[in-house]
């Protein structure tokens, strides 16, 4: 079983489109500028894209749709 579950994750996000791109955009932000927002032993994936969505799942990345942005 996947951790996080995408049950969890479209709580938090809309579809399943958008969590792919917040989750590609914070895979490759921690790719390119090496900061984590956990502490290393804290994440339980390995890459980066598991860990953009754990980060996403404990609320350490707000989304913002384009309603909502002023």
């Amino acid at each position: 079983m996947l951790d996080p579950s995408i049950d969890k994750l479209l709580t938090i996000v809309d579809s399943k489109y958008k969590l792919v791109h917040v989750a590609s955009i914070r895979s490759k932000q921690m790719l390119e500028n090496n900061h984590y927002q956990m502490a290393e032993k804290e994440y339980t994936n390995k890459r980066t894209i598991g860990r953009a969505l754990e980060e996403l799942e404990k609320g350490l990345i707000t989304v913002i749709s384009h309603n909502e942005k002023k």
